[in-house]
């Protein structure tokens, strides 16, 4: 079975296409359902596919010069391979799963194969040192060959690294890891996104401010019994809390001792490493003076603010 064409993407504004694409579970959300993106959990793409917040690509930097970019990695992998490749200017929608979508960079010419363009920054170089293929860009275009079909057999990679250096990588179709893929994304798209029932939450800012906004206010007097489990979560909290403040401590105390031994210096440094001390100018306003001297002014310009503290201690 062949994969439909959702859309026509040639001259689509960018607005448009990040609509279009979050119309469904496409390549680059695959490692990230599956929970192998080190970048985002599920629950930060769960609040995007319903619509609660702008997917984060849109805002990055990196994904609007890795676009810019993207003619110029391919014409370098032409080179350089001997293999040519056309753009696919439409975004592609599984035949049976039409959530599942794909946006493939480049189809290679009389070869059924698809490249995909990669830009990252120096600080990722060892990722592709080795043979290996970081496992989130594997499964993203396991899902691309999944969507066009078994007869796509490979996928290539193109990447500059940290604008210096330049890789080219193929892979073979994996037909087991495309089942565990589709069965991941699906279950995703139904249980979650259809029934808008958010995943585990985790501990990004995002479940924090989604917790914030959902749960604004508390009932005055209104108190819950939680199961028994949550007596081991509890239990970790407060382990965690008391290692994170004996290590906070540790930390405060070695960079007193290398303050103490840069005394007015204004750098330091030890083999490849280099410490900063350096003075900073600034102007805040002193609350306490403005409401002494200013309190008109200072009512004026007070801004209530209402949040939920959060607290944990043992009580007899």
């Amino acid at each position: 079975m062949r994969a439909n064409v959702l859309a026509r993407t040639l001259n689509m504004d960018r607005e448009t296409w990040l609509k279009l694409r979050n119309q469904g579970i496409g390549g680059s959300d695959a490692s990230v359902v599956l929970g192998i993106n080190k970048w985002k959990t599920p629950f930060e793409l769960w609040l995007e596919k319903t619509g609660q917040v702008i997917p984060q690509e849109s805002q990055s930097d990196a994904a609007y010069f890795g676009s810019l970019l993207e003619d110029i990695v391919a014409k370098e992998f032409e080179r350089r391979s001997g293999k040519k490749v056309r753009r696919k200017n439409a975004t592609l929608q599984h035949p049976e799963h039409e959530f599942i979508i794909a946006n493939i960079d480049r189809m290679l010419v009389g070869e059924k194969a698809i490249l995909e363009c990669k830009t990252t920054s120096a600080y990722n170089i060892k990722e592709w040192e080795s043979e290996e293929v970081p496992e989130s860009y594997i499964v993203q275009v396991q899902h691309y060959l999944g969507v066009l079909g078994p007869e796509y057999k490979k996928a290539y990679f193109a990447v500059l690294i940290g604008n210096q250096k330049f890789v080219w990588k193929e892979i073979d179709r994996d037909d087991e890891l495309i089942e565990i893929i589709f069965q991941k994304e699906i279950e995703f798209w139904n249980h979650h996104v259809l029934a808008n029932v958010a995943p585990a939450l985790d501990g990004t800012s995002a479940a924090e401010e989604y917790l914030k906004k959902k749960y604004t206010h508390a009932e005055k007097g209104k108190a819950v019994d939680l199961t028994s489990e949550y007596k081991e979560k509890i239990d970790e909290y407060l382990m965690l809390k008391d290692s994170i403040k004996s290590l906070e401590t540790r930390m405060k105390e070695i960079e007193n001792q290398i303050k103490h031994e840069m005394k007015d210096a204004e750098l330091a440094f030890v083999q490849n490493f280099q410490a900063e001390w350096k003075t900073i100018h600034s102007n805040r306003v002193d609350s306490k003076k403005l409401k002494e001297q200013f309190p008109d002014i200072y009512k004026q310009v007070m801004k209530p603010t209402i949040y939920r503290r959060f607290d944990i201690k043992e009580i007899s």
